[in-house]
């Protein structure tokens, strides 16, 4: 009973640092594929995200399959495409469809594997998203995630917290803008003891904004209140991105 009354307490504190914030989410076109690997739980993931983007006034078009990304017409009208895929084969007209998309100015949002290790094959892909999965050493092990940046929106109000899940250890674009990290202790790869590792972060791809979170190996993960909100407030960071004005990244 207390234990739950602590994750009630949890949610209630995360949620009320947004209460008042503007939907940024009403009226924008959000294209949701998902698909890939199933240990990472798409459709799960899918059905879990999918119902707050509508209630928030977004339009969702849900694919399971990476043919939408060749499909023009609908890759012009889309504010932001949001990825659930692991463990890929991307054509190139797929990977051209999307690359294309988002660096005149579609956002894109996603986590895990299902971003982070989606097209292993596809490098132009890696440099857009910002960095690629290599090892999760032990799996499933206890970690901390520390949140850097303070003063970022997604990050804002937010303090340290825990997770139980896959620690992500990724090969990561230097040019990124790191808002949360975690630290191996070299239990399972002693070479690694001490490494500071980059779990959020968002970044540009041409004009189009890119939002990555390594959290979340699977649908239950989200159950851990900051893990959530931080995903929703990346989500509407880059859904904005073809509203963007030249304004100052830091605020």
């Amino acid at each position: 009973m207390k234990k739950l009354f602590i994750i009630l307490l949890a949610i209630v504190c995360v949620s009320c640092q947004t209460t008042d914030k503007e939907n940024v989410l009403k009226d924008k076109v959000i294209l949701f594929v998902y698909g890939g690997w199933d240990g990472h739980e798409p459709k799960q993931c899918h059905d879990l995200l999918k119902p707050w983007l509508e209630e928030q006034g977004a339009t969702v078009y849900s694919s399971q399959s990476l043919d939408s990304y060749t499909n023009k017409e609908l890759m012009e009208k889309v504010d932001l495409v949001i990825q659930t895929w692991t463990m890929g084969t991307m054509t190139g007209a797929q990977e051209k469809g999307l690359t294309e998309a988002v660096r005149n100015g579609v956002g894109l949002a996603g986590w895990h594997g299902g971003l982070g290790d989606s097209f292993r094959n596809s490098t132009e892909y890696q440099f857009m998203v910002g960095g690629q999965w290599v090892a999760h050493p032990g799996n499933k092990v206890d970690y901390d995630v520390d949140i850097i940046d303070k003063k970022d929106p997604v990050t804002k109000g937010l303090k340290k917290f825990h997770m139980k899940s896959e620690q992500y250890y990724m090969h990561v674009d230097p040019g990124v803008k790191v808002l949360a990290t975690t630290t191996f202790n070299g239990e399972h790869a002693s070479w690694i003891d001490g490494v500071i590792m980059p779990v959020v972060w968002k970044k540009y791809y041409g004009k189009g904004r890119v939002f990555y979170s390594s959290l979340c190996h699977d649908a239950n993960d989200f159950n851990v209140p900051e893990a959530l909100e931080i995903m929703k407030r990346g989500i509407e960071w880059a859904v904005l991105s073809k509203e963007e004005d030249e304004e100052d990244d830091d605020d």
